[in-house]
């Protein structure tokens, strides 16, 4: 079974590093979020990319103050592999994770985290330095 961030239903179990954030676009909780003229959904695709920094602690609409987290165990997803680096997704897939590495040249390969089991990710966005492929 290949891995799947269902983009919503996802369940924090734990956070830490709690921020208060005003939100730029909507979002699901568990969304990877990123600062580009505000808090918004992150994406890998050159162009319009955008680092990974927080994890979304709760849905938001535009305009909202939410939760958001440095460090968070999130579970929801499937077909993971336990041990495996997660990225920022590529596409239209904004806020959403990978395991597989972006590599068209300019998208961010940043790792945002690990899988600790197939269906639980441990994610930390910006703890590591921006990489691009």
């Amino acid at each position: 079974m290949a891995f799947s961030d269902p983009g919503t239903g996802r369940i924090i179990e734990q956070g830490e590093g709690l921020v208060r954030i005003t939100l730029a676009e909507d979002c699901k909780a568990g969304d990877i979020l990123g600062y580009s003229s505000g808090w918004k959904r992150a994406l890998a695709t050159v162009g319009t990319a955008i680092q990974g920094r927080l994890v979304a602690g709760e849905d938001g609409d535009n305009g909202d103050v939410i939760t958001a987290y440095r460090r968070a165990v999130i579970g929801g997803y499937s077909g993971g592999t336990a041990g495996s680096a997660v990225y920022v997704a590529e596409g239209t897939d904004y806020g959403k994770i990978t395991e597989t590495k972006p590599t068209t040249s300019g998208d961010c390969d940043t790792i945002t985290g690990y899988m600790a089991s197939a269906t639980v990710a441990i994610l930390e966005p910006g703890s590591r330095n921006d990489s691009t492929a």
